[in-house]
């Protein structure tokens, strides 16, 4: 005997949505048969039984499990239980698995990844650095081309993703998106992925592409992806902390090639001539009235002597110098002032206040500066002063120095430094190729990688997988240590 029903928990069935039913077919047609014996070393023992002409398997590690599961249908059989043909389950079973899922569903909220975004940004927004908050909702923002909607009306990508960079800041909150973006915000939030379709695979290695990849196809820069990646992560966390997910659907996926390698190029590396060239050629950028120029080569010389991060150099006070009339000086370095715009900072200012980065927020380090660089900065001091709250550096407005203003500067600087093919070449093509140099004159002059990493305000393993590779001037004299040692040098005279 066959017979059709509409199947679903009680709860389901009493609602009166009979769109939430499911059609089941269930007969009373079943035989079982006895327990064979297959070529499994796993699982060697299997029942089979028919459910209205339709053979079902079962296999256990055990025959006792074999065994059990043979009885429980048999007892169904005899309590005069239908059998769901599709599943070969008695009716009983059906009902406590759907009663499960439904009870699972009920558990487990399914936003959409557009309002997840505003979830988790406003939840993450009041511990997380300036930078930390554009990584952010940079990583949503590329996970989004991957979580909507497609089809003759959906918006372009790069409209996707600034709106989504919009709409996260939760000072937003409330606010009418601006005119250029209120029609992709608003079809983004009708047409974005429930959470739960990252469990599709398709949908995941989508959005692990878009964190991967630029929007003009090509592979983006290693630090980007793993930037994006991070907080994609981050985002995960967060979902499965809540219940909307029980694993992060990319742990299993393979890193993308990425478009640059972790070693520093050394065509970027100012050798010490060039170094005093480029910065006197700095010295003449800007009119005289200005000082443009001027104002900014010992900010440089922070970099190229010290190793300073610019945004070190940015917020470094003159309370933190040591400049004595000779020798080394010494700085100690405690906060950074890095650039990351209004909407992300809780002062609205465009330069964030932080510690060191990667560093506890109380901790200070400490980097003996040379004799050159100290002659800069009094010169400098004494010429220029101090801002208002004592930094070293100011604009001509008193103001901090901004990102725009020292590359401007170091770009024109260039082709007043080098000759034409220099400057075609990737010899110092940013202020960031000025840290390279100090750091690996330093590892040069023999200092441990140890205490390289710990002037420099990063790790040894940073410094030994960028910069132990351009250490190679020392190849032929650690080839003679070898010879000495072996003896396998020329003889000495007699």
């Amino acid at each position: 005997m066959t017979q059709s029903v509409k199947s679903a928990p009680q709860d389901a069935r009493e609602s009166g949505h009979p769109e939430d039913w499911q059609e089941r077919v269930f007969s009373s047609d079943v035989r079982v048969w006895k327990i064979s014996k297959v070529r499994s070393k796993s699982a060697p023992y299997q029942i089979r039984w028919v459910v209205a002409g339709d053979v079902k398997y079962a296999s256990f590690a055990t025959y006792t499990l074999a065994d059990n599961r043979r009885s429980e249908i048999l007892q169904a059989m005899r309590r005069g239980e239908s059998f769901d043909i599709e599943s070969g389950l008695p009716e009983s079973e059906v009902r406590r698995a759907e009663a499960a899922e439904a009870a699972k569903a009920e558990e487990k909220p399914d936003p959409t990844w557009w309002a997840f975004a505003h979830e988790f940004m406003k939840r993450r927004w009041r511990t997380a650095a300036a930078k930390t908050r554009e990584g952010l909702a940079d990583s949503l923002a590329s996970a989004a081309l991957g979580m909507m909607g497609d089809g003759p009306d959906a918006p372009e990508l790069l409209t996707v993703r600034l709106a989504v960079r919009w709409a996260v800041v939760p000072g937003h909150e409330g606010e009418e998106p601006p005119a250029d973006l209120a029609e992709v915000c608003k079809w983004l939030a009708g047409n974005s992925h429930p959470l739960s379709s990252l469990k599709n695979s398709v949908v995941a290695e989508d959005v692990h592409y878009r964190l991967a990849y630029r929007l003009d196809g090509k592979l983006a820069a290693k630090e980007t992806y793993k930037r994006r990646r991070r907080g994609f992560n981050a985002a995960m966390a967060y979902a499965i902390q809540m219940g909307y997910l029980d694993e992060n659907p990319i742990d299993g996926l393979a890193r993308y090639a990425t478009a640059q390698t972790g070693s520093v190029d050394p065509r970027v590396l100012m050798n010490n001539v060039q170094a005093q060239e480029f910065l006197t050629a700095v010295s003449y950028i800007g009119s005289v009235h200005r000082n443009r120029g001027r104002r900014l080569v010992p900010f440089f010389g922070c970099i190229i002597y010290a190793a300073l991060r610019p945004a070190e150099v940015v917020g470094l006070r003159e309370s933190d110098c040591h400049l004595p009339e000779e020798g080394w000086g010494e700085m100690t370095v405690w906060e950074t002032r890095p650039v990351s715009g209004k909407r992300w900072t809780d002062s609205g200012e465009r330069h964030d206040r932080r510690g060191l980065k990667m560093r506890d927020p109380d901790t200070k380090r400490r980097v003996p500066i040379p004799p050159i660089l100290v002659a800069m900065l009094r010169a400098h001091l004494e010429e220029f002063g101090t801002a208002a709250d004592g930094r070293v550096f100011q604009n001509e407005r008193g103001g901090l120095v901004g990102t725009s203003s020292y590359w401007r500067v170091w770009q024109e600087a260039r082709p007043l430094a080098f000759p034409p093919y220099k400057v075609e070449s990737p010899l110092a093509r940013k202020p960031y190729d000025g840290r390279a140099k100090a750091i690996t004159d330093w590892l040069r002059a023999g200092l441990p990688v140890a205490e390289v990493a710990r002037r420099a305000g990063t790790s040894p393993e940073v410094i030994d997988r960028h910069y132990a590779g351009l250490i190679d001037e020392s190849e032929e004299a650690d080839n003679e240590k070898i010879e000495k040692a072996m003896g396998w040098g020329p003889a000495d005279p007699a």
